[in-house]
């Protein structure tokens, strides 16, 4: 049975380009895999603590030596690990904020992103999540596609690419929603804008 790990962190709810275009990318999954699995990780709907001195801690010691501080923090980053190593694909969607990430999906990251468990040390060595795929739908109030001048301010689709590859994850597809301005000054609705991306999104399923 195959299990999809849905991860969305736009808190706009029914007005987000991202999660429409995700719920699309569901729909279609569970029609090609009608035996599958969908786990959705709703970072908006919760409040992942950050990294904090006990984690840190934490990540380097044995477990015999964990205080219960330490205990609680690393439960958190288990639980999301555990929902990653379970899946056989993986999708991220999100909105673009100041050029990059949004803090909770930040969050989810540095929970996930640990060494010895997700990845082995340096970046050159090969990360320890293997045989997953990607897919992340980005939505951009601006339009920062490859060839565009302001493509040099997309910071966001590199980094992520780059923080899955570390984890072991190199099959990532990313699909930019960008130009969510004109939604946003009521130039038109959420379903015209979605419908321009909605074929690649399609596409994207596997």
């Amino acid at each position: 049975m195959p299990t999809l790990l849905n991860i969305q962190s736009s808190p706009r709810g029914g007005q987000s380009i991202s999660r429409t275009l995700s719920h699309d990318f569901v729909e279609a999954w569970q029609s090609k895999h009608p035996d599958g699995k969908v786990v959705l990780r709703d970072l908006a709907e919760e409040n992942l603590p950050y990294v904090g001195v006990p984690w840190i801690t934490g990540i380097f010691l044995d477990a015999g030596k964990h205080t219960p501080e330490m205990r609680e923090a690393l439960a958190i980053s288990d639980g999301l690990i555990a929902e990653v190593f379970a899946a056989d694909e993986i999708l991220i969607g999100t909105p673009m904020y100041n050029f990059t990430v949004p803090a909770n999906l930040k969050a989810w990251i540095d929970l996930v992103v640990r060494p010895r468990v997700t990845h082995s040390g340096p970046p050159e060595r090969k990360g320890l999540v293997v045989g997953k795929t990607c897919t992340v739908i980005i939505a951009s109030g601006g339009v920062y596609d490859e060839g565009l001048p302001a493509a040099a301010s997309d910071y966001e689709s590199g980094y992520l690419r780059r923080i899955l590859a570390f984890i072991g994850i190199t099959e990532v597809e990313v699909i930019r929603a960008g130009g969510t301005a004109v939604v946003a000054f009521g130039s038109t609705t959420v379903e015209e804008l979605v419908a321009q991306f909605r074929p690649a999104v399609l596409e994207a399923v596997r």
